[in-house]
């Protein structure tokens, strides 16, 4: 079964940073390509970034392109989202994703296969 369990999110004034964390269990971490998706309240569940599985290529939304940044550590299982200069319109819970269907990051929500529970982030202004 496996298991992703987010880590990192909080209350934080506008123009700060968070590190988000994501650490992996019961699969093979490196065979998974991961990603970040967020969902506010009454918007649509939005993809944040995305990285592969071997060549660590990485991908990002417009709107955070800049000041996020995902990364990987195969040795700990664990996948992390930086975001700096953070904004009041980020605010929203946001969720690990991971698939082993592809090993390239995509932005297709449907193909990842394991959801963690979610943190909340929160930005004020």
């Amino acid at each position: 079964q496996v298991q992703l369990v987010e880590s990192g999110g909080g209350l934080v004034q506008a123009g700060g940073s968070l590190r988000l964390s994501c650490a992996v269990s019961g699969g093979t971490f490196s065979r998974f390509a991961m990603g970040w998706f967020r969902q506010a309240p009454g918007k649509e569940r939005e993809f944040v970034a995305g990285i592969s599985r071997i060549s660590f290529t990485t991908s990002y939304v417009d709107s955070v392109k800049g000041r996020f940044t995902i990364s990987r550590d195969n040795a700990k299982n664990t996948v992390y989202l930086q975001m700096n200069s953070l904004r009041p319109e980020d605010t929203a819970a946001y969720y690990c994703v991971a698939t082993g269907k592809t090993g390239l990051t995509t932005a297709m929500a449907t193909l990842y296969e394991y959801w963690g529970q979610g943190t909340q982030v929160t930005v004020s202004s």
